[in-house]
């Protein structure tokens, strides 16, 4: 049998679950201290996977089936590139304000920086939050100064599977993935950006397998 490690986050969220069965997401979010949107990938994994039980307008229970094998079969039949979305781009030199109307604009979550085509860096919204509290002309300043810089940036390439990719997600605690292919200009690798894969694109795989 196929068998998925489960993250420190959804241990968490087991016990939890045991502990207080019947328990809302919004109760789970509160005990651990995070917005209820960061932990969907988790509920879903989880409950796709048998562990958790779901009832509308009741809440969560442990069933304690952990049989991950027809699921994950399936699941690993997606690579990325079959469910990656098209990337929010901007580049180096773009105001933090220009960045910001993008975001808006755009309905994304995470901002992507590139310099001569290639990533740079990733912005998301509690970067531009934390931009906006600390002042400064965001007419001015450029994007550059609030972003996540290389090497520090998780990413994803179009052949791996989408349970991969997910498992990053989780681990780095991030909202998305930058897709990206490796080229080499002057001796160096560099990253081009192709697509993104989101946490939003994972659970959207997730229902349509369940549904399936």
């Amino acid at each position: 049998m196929i068998c998925i490690e489960l993250s420190k986050r959804q241990k968490q969220i087991i016990e939890i679950v045991k502990e207080n069965e019947p328990i809302s997401s919004e109760k789970i979010a509160e005990k651990l201290g995070m917005i209820r949107a960061t932990l969907r990938p988790d509920l879903s994994i989880l409950t796709m996977s048998g562990i958790l039980d779901a009832r509308p307008k009741v809440g969560y229970f442990y069933s304690g089936k952990a049989d991950m094998n027809i699921f994950q079969q399936e699941a690993e039949k997606y690579l990325v590139e079959d469910v990656m979305k098209m990337p929010v781009v901007v580049s180096e030199e773009s105001s933090i304000y220009d960045a910001i109307v993008t975001l808006f604009l755009e309905d994304t979550g995470t901002i992507y920086v590139v310099s001569d085509h290639y990533l740079a860096g990733v912005v998301s919204r509690k970067d531009f939050l934390k931009s906006m509290m600390g002042g400064g002309d965001m007419n001015k300043m450029p994007i550059g100064m609030i972003m996540t810089r290389m090497p520090n940036i998780a990413t994803a390439t179009k052949g791996e599977t989408i349970i991969d990719a997910a498992n990053r997600i989780v681990t780095n605690e991030v909202d998305s993935l930058p897709v990206v292919e490796v080229e080499e200009i002057d001796g160096k690798e560099k990253l081009k950006i192709i697509g993104k894969v989101s946490k939003s694109t994972i659970a959207e795989l997730f229902v349509n397998l369940c549904k399936q």
